[in-house]
This record gives structure tokens, sequence and C-alpha cells, in this order.
């Protein structure tokens, strides 16, 4: 059976924190940022956890993390 790799671009997007959950930054802050509030993007700023719906799909992309 051949290696399982990692799946590169979610690498890059992902971190596993030593509790066991995963560490992500949040969306929408890249551009076209003229017509989104202050408050809006200042709440988009910093990283979040990943939901548990999505958690299972994120930890097959990282068989190594």
């Amino acid at each position: 059976m051949p290696k399982m790799k990692t799946k590169r671009s979610a690498a890059k997007r992902f971190r596993i924190q030593g509790s066991g959950g995963i560490k992500r930054t949040k969306a929408f802050l890249r551009h076209i940022l003229t017509k989104k509030t202050t408050k809006r993007k200042r709440n988009m700023r910093g990283t979040s956890m990943v939901d548990a719906s999505n958690l299972r799909s994120v930890r097959a992309m990282l068989p190594n993390g």
C-alpha cells in the first residue's frame, strides 16, 4: 500500500493544536474590502477553530499532522 500523502493545500491552511483541535484563519478578508464594514473586517482577523462537522474531512487531508 502506498504512503498516505498530506494535501499540501490543506497543510498551508490548517494547524493542529496540541489539544487535538484544528486552527484555521477566517475567510473573506483578501479583497473587495471597501464594501465591508470595519466591524466585520475586525471580526475576521485572527483565527478560529474548525467546526466539529468539518473536523473529520480536515483530518483526512492531514494524515501526518
